[in-house]
């Protein structure tokens, strides 16, 4: 009998190596939270800014590595038995995760902001979180000196989510990855400095619409299963295809039953939907992104974006091309209405978080175009766009840090008229950022909606091209109001000033600034390097 036992559970193969990426950073993570139990308190800050750069750093270079063997291109295949993929999308939404997550610790570990507090220098993140805000625990934190070091593993405890979000091969490590990665975001949401019980709210209302989107998610698995007797996304792609051979008895009352393959399908096409923030899914974004703290805002959304778009390439290019009559009118719909009410109702908006937020679910359409498209150009020009905009975002964001008064961080629109002639060289970086959001040419706005334009146009999707070009001349009109405020708007004499960062904040927009110019200048060599990634393995 116990021959027989070893015969039946053979032991699991990983390769190590070619999950290297996600495995340091959480490595790093687990060092993080045991520099929180045992190093002392003033220690702490440094130490886990240091590991977490360091993790990082460390992650995107074996990500660099495992491209540079191959695995991107000939060497591509499916790891830790059939759970995770390792082929050319994975390896650039990683290295792109990576980049974009080591640029957003900068604005994390940024101290030189807000004015010191009995002596202490302090950061975006409250005193001591678990405390009720305006209690006397709190001020007692305060006064101490305390800050939320926690912050830095928790981080990269999303981060490993979102390395495995976009390369997961199997429904259920879909799942596990997406609520590692969001766990963490709701906790980061709440942890505000200023503006306790706004930066709570904001969290519990993610938390809420969160937790609805991974029960369609689920839920969609559980019928996907019930469908094609395995979660494994080629196993399922086979029995779409008609090309499964043999039926689980247990299962053949169901397996192949169409109601259950889409209706499943939708649902777990809503849970991936919300996290891109695509209208209908997106009335969390605003109240979200205006609530977090701004780093984490910047953070959540450039990185969030990646993982979102990138699971959802793969689960319509691998698990259903063969549905791709019925799922691509569903998702013409859902382009053209989060492309239209994105660039619409910004234009209505008066706090800057805020304009933003509707922005980004403006540009999740823009890409949503590209995904249509179901050609290697439409893959490859989303990789482009995700790449570009999410240095944008994060560097915008991270100008927003700096616009403060009295009261923090003046979000308010009305503030910043005037900020041309107060700090001309703020205003002329944000002022880049948003010329790259309208798609301006010589930014890499302009060359990533060209590419999913193109890929569109090439696609059949003619009429969507139309719909965006609309919405980005829409959307142009805001970024351009803002421009003009900034530029050509007397001061106010009780308006914010701007605050003199350290070294970390410069450097984050600095890259910002870089990569929008470099890639609007010279994108060729990026989208040849997507165009390389662009091909997911079955």
């Amino acid at each position: 009998m116990a021959a027989g036992a070893e015969d039946k559970i053979p032991a699991p193969h990983i390769e190590y190596g070619q999950l290297s990426p996600t495995l340091i950073v959480l490595g790093a993570a687990v060092l993080g939270v045991l520099v929180e139990a045992f190093l002392p308190r003033r220690g702490r800050y440094y130490a886990q800014l240091m590991l977490t750069v360091i993790g990082l750093a460390a992650a995107f270079a074996a990500v660099i590595g495992l491209a540079a063997g191959g695995y991107g291109t000939d060497k591509a295949h499916i790891a830790a038995m059939g759970a995770i993929a390792v082929d050319g999308p994975a390896l650039f939404l990683q290295g792109t995760i990576l980049l974009v997550s080591l640029v957003a610790v900068f604005t994390f570990a940024e101290r030189r902001l807000d004015p010191a507090a009995h002596g202490n220098r302090v950061d975006s993140f409250a005193a001591q979180a678990a405390s009720v805000p305006g209690s006397e625990s709190e001020q007692a934190a305060v006064k101490a000196g305390f800050t939320t070091t926690e912050v830095f593993p928790i981080v990269l405890f999303a981060v490993a989510g979102m390395l495995v979000f976009p390369a997961a091969n199997d429904l259920l490590t879909l799942f596990i990855a997406l609520e590692v990665f969001s766990l963490p975001l709701y906790v980061l949401c709440a942890l505000a400095r200023r503006q306790r019980l706004l930066s709570q709210e904001s969290a519990v209302k993610y938390f809420l619409l969160g937790a609805f989107s991974s029960a369609f998610l689920l839920f969609g698995v559980a019928l996907l299963y019930g469908y094609a007797g395995t979660v494994t996304y080629s196993g399922i792609a086979d029995v779409v295809d008609g090309t499964v051979k043999t039926v689980d008895p247990a299962l053949a009352g169901t397996m192949g039953n169409d109601a259950l393959l889409l209706i499943g399908g939708a649902m777990v096409l809503v849970g991936l939907l919300f996290k891109v923030g695509a209208v209908p899914f997106h009335m969390w974004t605003p109240d979200v992104y205006q609530g977090a703290p701004t780093p984490v805002t910047g953070f959540m959304a450039a990185a969030t974006k990646v993982a979102g778009f990138g699971a959802l390439l793969r689960l319509l290019y691998v698990v259903l091309p063969g549905l791709r009559w019925d799922w691509r009118p569903v998702m013409w719909g859902v382009a053209i209405v989060t492309m239209l009410i994105g660039a619409i109702v910004a234009v209505t908006q008066t706090d800057v978080k805020r304009l933003l937020a509707y922005s980004s679910i403006a540009h999740a359409g823009f890409i949503l175009a590209g995904v249509i498209a179901v050609t290697p150009d439409g893959v490859s020009s989303v990789l482009f766009y995700l790449a570009a905009y999410s240095f944008v975002t994060l560097g915008a964001f991270a100008v927003v840090t700096l616009v403060r008064d009295a009261g923090g961080e003046a979000t308010a629109l009305a503030k910043w008229a005037g900020l041309g002639r107060r700090s001309p060289l703020v205003a002329a970086v944000f002022a880049v950022f948003l010329l790259a959001f309208a798609g301006i040419p010589l930014t890499s706005g302009f060359a990533g909606k060209f590419a999913v334009f193109k890929a569109a146009a090439e696609g059949g999707a003619g009429a969507l091209v139309v719909v965006g070009v609309l919405s980005s001349a829409i959307a142009a009109f805001f970024y351009i109001r803002v421009i003009v405020l900034m530029f050509f708007s007397e001061p106010t004499p009780e308006g914010p000033t701007v605050a003199v960062p350290s070294a970390l904040t410069s450097t984050a927009i600095a890259v910002g600034v870089v990569v929008t110019i470099g890639l609007g200048v010279a994108p060729q060599y990026f989208l040849d390097l997507a165009g390389q990634a662009g091909t997911f393995i079955r």
